[in-house]
């Protein structure tokens, strides 16, 4: 598997001064995990959403310090401003490559499903991701789910029937839905649905005076999290067994 690398710098900048950082261009981090002391850095922001874009939350990133030997992490989903949905706070979680790891793999969804194309039904897709217990380096950054099976209104996925390599366990239950076919909708339902479009036009409005409020929080979350202390566990990306 091709290796993603990011460069990072320590920073000496934290609580509300990081400001000055993200009006440079770059994003305040932590690095953190079982045996690594929290260490501050700043990673730049257009690298990162380009290397962001490609690892997520489920591939392993070499964290370049300064120079130093790279550190194998799993970043964690970045908290972003609910507005202009820009990175204020990364948290990088260092792994341990010997112990096994428990993350979220997103799935992808291909080919056509028959039932879509010749019975004119929707494709109904019940997960987009699913967690998965391995090994750091057995990691996968997705699951391809091939829907060309999906020819009539009772064939369905199952998270059973996802294709993964032997030494990465799903643990959802296998049994739960990933996608089927539903029958076409008669113009009852379609009318319903236009009334409920319109409702969430309003509501969106709504939502988005609700969004600027939370901005103001979000930016003061993103400095107490400077100011305080390491990540907590429930943050972590991936728990270590």
């Amino acid at each position: 598997m091709e290796k993603i690398k990011l460069k990072a710098v320590k920073r000496e900048i934290v609580g509300k001064k990081v400001k000055q950082l993200r009006n440079q261009g770059f994003i305040p981090a932590v690095l953190y995990g079982s045996d690594t002391k929290p260490e501050n850095l700043s990673i730049n922001e257009k690298e990162f959403k380009h290397i962001y874009e490609k690892a997520g939350s489920s591939s392993l990133v070499d964290i370049e310090v300064e120079g130093k030997d790279p550190i194998k992490v799993l970043i964690h989903e970045p908290q972003v401003h609910p507005v202009s949905d820009l990175p204020l706070h990364i948290d990088l979680y260092k792994v341990n490559m010997k112990e096994k790891i428990t993350t979220e793999i997103p799935l992808e969804f291909i080919g056509e499903a028959l039932a879509v194309k010749d019975l004119e039904g929707n494709l109904i897709t019940n997960k987009d991701k699913v967690e998965v217990e391995c090994l750091p380096g057995d990691l996968i950054n997705k699951i391809e789910v091939d829907i060309s099976v999906l020819k009539t209104f009772d064939d369905l996925i199952h998270v059973k029937d996802l294709v993964v390599p032997s030494v990465v366990t799903i643990i959802d239950d296998s049994d739960e839905i990933v996608a089927q076919v539903t029958p076409p909708r008669s113009e009852e339902e379609l009318e319903e649905m236009e009334t409920e479009a319109a409702a969430d036009v309003e509501k969106t409005s709504i939502e988005k005076m609700e969004a600027d409020a939370e901005a103001v929080k979000a930016e003061k979350e993103a400095v107490k999290a400077e100011e305080g202390t390491t990540p907590s566990a429930d943050k972590k990306p991936a728990d270590q067994k």
